[in-house]
């Protein structure tokens, strides 16, 4: 029997500082952006280079640890399935935006690892105790199923 495959895998940098909401069921939802780059040459020895900018939203004690430990700018590796929400607008115009939705995130940079961070929560880079480098949604009471239908945006 054949199977098909929603699979997503990331490797870029934070472009905006995550934000947490709830549902009105009280399930924290964060989202945030992230952009993977890459670069290449062209035939006539041109050097190029793109960015795709992905929306990413992590649900429950995945989302608490995006919104906890992630900032703007670290590096990250996100894993998930790729979903389009529809709606339609005020103006009745229909919308519509793909995103990831999280099932794993590993930190990659630690915020003091940072070049030129402004503020460390640590000194040395030396890990806390508490700061995961990697969650998982399967860890942290990710109901699969429910998550379409509590969207709060």
């Amino acid at each position: 029997m054949a199977r098909d495959l929603n699979k997503v895998m990331v490797i870029g940098r934070l472009g905006r500082d995550p934000e947490m909401r709830y549902t009105p069921t009280g399930r924290p939802v964060t989202t945030f952006s992230v952009a993977a780059s890459r670069s290449w040459t062209t035939n006539d020895g041109e050097h190029r280079s793109e960015t795709e900018w992905f929306n990413v939203v992590a649900w429950g004690g995945l989302a608490e640890i995006c919104n906890q430990y992630l900032e703007k700018g670290l590096r990250v590796y996100v894993e998930g399935r790729l979903q389009t929400r529809r709606w339609d607008d005020p103006n009745g115009q229909r919308k519509s935006t793909t995103e990831i939705v999280a099932t794993e995130m590993i930190m990659l940079t630690r915020k003091s690892a940072r070049p030129n961070a402004e503020s460390a929560d640590h000194e040395g880079g030396a890990p806390h105790e508490d700061e995961p480098d990697g969650a998982s949604s399967d860890e942290y009471d990710h109901p699969a199923g429910e998550m379409e239908d509590e969207f709060p945006f």
